[in-house]
């Protein structure tokens, strides 16, 4: 195994940036999600890494080897990686065995080394009854696991997987989120997975680069995402946060829609224009006024929606800005109804950008 290494890489469409000087470490053995909406980058990327395109600035290193620069791209045959993409691109004619092996073949493999392999490579994927079936007779999940298979028969020092669940409904794509992470653990090759799907990123990765716009917003944990985003488009893409503007009083109160806020997160400084981010099923809402008046902040209901298992609240703030809360089912408030928001301190987080 090796780690990748990107520096300043950059890949210009004509006047257009698609990746913007974006540097990146991925350790060998670690699992990395390129995570980000429709057209932030998060592809380009991975075919860089791939050698399917050329990086009009910056470099790629593998281990100890350069296999991309501006000067020299060394193509995708000689990189020792495996992809897997969106469509598994399965060999129809082939059974799910000769689909598997086909890379060994290509390797010139003896005969009794490809059957050893290609047994154990069965039974890890749980494909042993389906060997000598055809993609066609296969369900999505089955034909995602031979993708993998596939890939991982070959031992490659770098495994790429370009949104590979996207075609699955949803219960096969939980499913096969944990599937990827255990065959992770199991084989502890060096991965890049590239999704737009917050839950599979979370489910799958070490850490996980959050992309916008041909650039790294944040990198960090699962954990760090989530709980301690540092910019706005992070708070907002990740749980889909609340983001409300007030004014610093000091280095960690905030001024909003008549109320104050204690807020952890970044150093503010007083007079500055902060912005605050707090998820949607962190507000407690309530139909009287709390006794203590820390963090709690009027509203009117301006929208209420049963959605079995909760509520979904759209609410207007005296200053007119609008939060979205998830409650429990014991009370539905109607329309037009005030109510008190209480916003626990330690869940509302200045951002740094």
């Amino acid at each position: 195994m090796a780690s990748v290494e990107l520096r300043g890489l950059t890949k210009r469409f004509g006047e257009l940036s698609v990746v913007d000087n974006v540097s990146l470490r991925i350790d060998h053995g670690q699992l990395v999600c390129l995570l980000g909406p429709s057209g932030c980058g998060k592809t380009t990327t991975l075919r860089l890494i791939a050698g399917f395109l050329e990086p009009t600035e910056g470099e790629i290193h593998v281990g100890d080897r350069l296999v991309s620069s501006k000067a020299r791209t060394l193509p995708p045959e000689q990189r020792k990686m495996s992809m897997i993409f969106q469509s598994y691109a399965l060999w129809p004619h082939m059974t799910v065995a000769e689909n598997i092996v086909y890379g060994l073949k290509l390797r010139k493999l003896d005969r009794e080394a490809i059957a050893k392999k290609l047994k154990a490579i069965l039974e890890t994927t749980k494909l042993e009854v389906l060997a000598q079936r055809y993609p066609g007779e296969l369900s999505g999940g089955q034909q995602q696991r031979v993708a993998l298979a596939r890939a991982l028969i070959v031992e490659p020092e770098t495994l790429l997987l370009d949104e590979p669940l996207s075609n699955l409904d949803a219960n096969l794509r939980e499913e096969m989120r944990f599937e990827i992470r255990r065959l992770h653990d199991q084989y502890r090759y060096t991965t890049v997975y590239v999704t737009h799907d917050q839950s599979e990123a979370m489910t799958t990765a070490d850490l996980i680069a959050v992309m916008n716009s041909g650039v790294i917003d944040q990198l960090g944990t699962p954990e760090d995402i989530y709980d301690r985003p540092q910019s706005e488009f992070v708070a907002r893409f990740i749980g889909a946060s609340n983001v409300i503007r007030g004014s610093a009083l000091d280095g960690n109160h905030v001024a909003f829609a008549g109320a104050t806020l204690q807020v952890t997160g970044a150093k503010l400084n007083a007079g500055q224009s902060a912005a605050v981010a707090v998820r949607q099923h962190d507000i407690l809402l309530s139909t009287a006024a709390p006794q203590a008046a820390r963090n709690v902040v009027k509203a009117t209901v301006i929208r209420q929606v049963f959605l079995g298992s909760s509520r979904d609240y759209m609410v207007e703030a005296l200053d007119g800005t609008t939060l979205r809360i998830i409650t429990g089912t014991d009370n539905a408030v109607p329309k037009g109804a005030s109510v008190w928001l209480t916003l626990p301190p330690e869940r509302c987080r200045a951002l740094s950008r």
